[in-house]
């Protein structure tokens, strides 16, 4: 399934439930995301459902029946959603190796031993210009 669009930076409130969806590890109803917002966020119900109408028609949630209610889920992982962040914002560059090159220089040790791993543990696929 293809990355959904992203037009704009989630809302505050976009982030905070999308934040709940990826903890909770299963589809969760309007009342589970609205109980697991309580009492840090007292929202009414049709606010999170709102939200999560929203979340869905911009392709971030998919949503199956339950009932009359609706289950929701995110389409991406946290983990996937935050490497296209990174992604789309190396995309916005016109030196991607330069920024590429402070980002390593600024992130903390222990993330660079983990990107070093993770290069060495990448599985190598065809590259520009070579043949596949």
């Amino acid at each position: 399934m293809p990355s959904p669009r992203r037009s704009r930076p989630f809302g505050d409130l976009e982030a905070t439930v999308m934040d709940r969806l990826w903890s909770a590890k299963r589809p969760l109803l309007v009342r589970d995301v609205v109980d697991l917002l309580s009492p840090q966020r007292a929202l009414a119900y049709t606010t999170v459902m709102t939200v999560l109408d929203n979340l869905h028609r911009k392709g971030w949630v998919r949503r199956s029946r339950d009932g009359r209610a609706w289950r929701y889920e995110p389409v991406l992982s946290r983990q996937s959603y935050t490497a296209l962040l990174m992604r789309e914002a190396l995309a916005i560059s016109d030196d991607r190796a330069g920024v590429l090159a402070r980002f390593v220089e600024e992130i903390d040790p222990e993330d660079a031993a983990a990107l070093a791993a993770a290069l060495r543990d990448a599985p190598e696929g065809p590259r520009p210009g070579t043949a596949s």
